[in-house]
């Protein structure tokens, strides 16, 4: 099983901490706010433990559970305590009213890491087109990624099978825009044609 930091203390950061304890891996937790990454990590049980922010987190596979617009200054500010690290965004850079994306058409928030990253730290896109309630439930799941180098896309879809669920690579970081655009088109079907957020994507191989 893997070893993995995640950054951040909301919803998302608990659904896969919870996922990531129950499938046997080593979870810690890191948040500004020490209070909360405590709680957070005692509420998950297990092996969960705590790390300070800014330092070079335990894990191999780095999670970064924060509102896009916090998630490049991050990823930044912790400069070289990434190096050799996987890291995972996972945000959907929506804008106010949640009916277009906040960012340029020619990227995405995965690819603009990857130019603040250390050169020596790998970028996979994952989990942003799964709804915090439905990942909660722990139900089996597609999660769709993205990424240039695959031996890390290879670890996080390691990572992902160890929670019961079922990693779906869609090809490299340029397609993180589209993986983006999907949580967009999600927004839409909860908002819509579904009315509410209890659904999920997946691929399905008619027979």
């Amino acid at each position: 099983m893997s070893i993995i930091s995640i950054i951040g203390t909301g919803n998302m950061a608990k659904a896969i901490g919870t996922l990531a304890v129950a499938g046997g891996n080593t979870v810690e937790v890191i948040g500004r706010d020490q209070t909360k990454a405590a709680d957070l990590a005692k509420e998950l049980g297990g092996s969960a433990t705590t790390g300070e922010f800014g330092a070079v987190p335990a894990g191999d596979i780095v999670i970064v559970a924060l509102l896009y617009a916090n998630v490049v200054p991050v990823v930044a500010q912790y400069g070289d305590a990434l190096a050799g690290k996987v890291v995972v965004d996972i945000s959907n850079p929506f804008n106010a009213t949640a009916d277009g994306l906040a960012i340029p058409d020619d990227t995405s928030v995965a690819q603009e890491v990857a130019k603040v990253a250390p050169a020596s730290a790998s970028v996979v896109k994952a989990f942003n087109t799964i709804f915090g309630v439905v990942l909660a439930q722990g139900r089996p799941l597609d999660v769709f990624m993205a990424g240039d180098d695959a031996r890390a896309k290879a670890g996080v879809a390691t990572l992902i099978e160890s929670l019961g669920l079922r990693p779906l690579d869609v090809g490299d970081l340029r397609m993180a825009h589209w993986l983006e655009g999907t949580g967009l088109v999600m927004m839409g079907l909860a908002r819509h044609g579904v009315g509410n957020f209890d659904f999920a994507l997946g691929a399905a191989v008619p027979r």
